[in-house]
């Protein structure tokens, strides 16, 4: 198994886990992905596909990271700084109600406009929290049909919603 190899295949695809779960991109976390992939590559089994491997140990890296910036966040922060982020602001005033109605009312009507199949993968996977796997069996597709209906259907939820973005 040769490492340079491994990096050059799973870059892209790390730095976009690592993106899409900490919203930013952050070599730190890649280099500690690397690392990671360096001290386990003998505890690596041949039951699943190598990427899925490479992409467990970088979701992981990257939620293991949050937490630790939660809890970096929580440690240097004064008990009072914590109540008054706790306090929510318990004033609705209707505009603000009808402004959140309306805001929701235009997200409900523009997955709606989607194409079927799109709608149905997007009820599935981002209203009720259907993981693609379990989108996939539900559909009775591959999950790479799943991935690139929710790609699909995000981008067209993007172009019509640009507006609130």
């Amino acid at each position: 198994m040769n490492f340079n190899e491994i990096i050059k295949q799973n870059r892209n695809n790390i730095r976009s886990i690592i993106k899409l779960i900490t919203k930013q991109d952050n070599e730190d976390i890649e280099q500690e992905v690397y690392i990671k992939l360096w001290k386990n590559k003998d505890k690596y089994q041949e039951k699943g596909s190598f990427k899925s491997w490479v992409n467990t140990i970088a979701k992981n890296t990257s939620k293991d990271y949050l937490k630790s910036k939660v809890v970096k966040y929580e440690q240097n922060s004064t008990s009072e700084d914590l109540i008054l982020n706790s306090i929510k602001d318990k004033k609705s005033t209707p505009e603000k109600s009808l402004l959140i109605s309306e805001r929701q009312q235009k997200i409900v009507d523009a997955i709606e406009k989607l194409k079927p199949k799109l709608k149905e993968v997007i009820m599935l996977c981002e209203i009720n929290g259907y993981t693609y796997e379990q989108a996939a069996k539900q559909l009775k597709c591959p999950i790479g049909t799943v991935k690139s209906r929710i790609y699909n259907a995000k981008k067209e939820l993007a172009e019509n919603l640009k507006e609130l973005l």
